[in-house]
């Protein structure tokens, strides 16, 4: 399993916002929604946009540059059913957050 990182503390609190982090060469947006751990791709595929940055309300991220939504648990864009976010597992373990670079599903 070495394609498991460790990102973060497991008692940050990021709020509703995320973190961007550096996981295997890839930019991953890191969100907290309670006690359960999201990752999906930190670049939105609209124009780039730094979707850590946006806000998230009930499991959607908002992309800061133009509005475009994500679900943090799934990657589903909240307008078009066919476009989805590459996501990633994370897992709670030894005190910290780990992100697999392997993604669960592709954009």
């Amino acid at each position: 399993m070495s394609d498991w990182i460790r990102v973060a503390d497991a008692a940050d609190n990021l709020g509703d916002t995320g973190r961007e982090v550096i996981a295997g060469g890839k930019v991953i947006a890191l969100f907290q929604h309670g006690d359960q751990w999201h990752a999906v791709d930190g670049v939105c595929p609209h124009q780039g946009g730094p979707l850590a940055e946006g806000c998230v309300v009930d499991c959607i991220v908002t992309c800061p540059w133009h509005g475009w939504q994500y679900d943090i648990r799934t990657g589903q864009h909240q307008i078009n059913p066919n476009l989805r976010h590459t996501t990633y597992p994370v897992r709670v373990e030894d005190g910290g957050v780990w992100i697999q670079t392997t993604p669960v599903a592709e954009a």
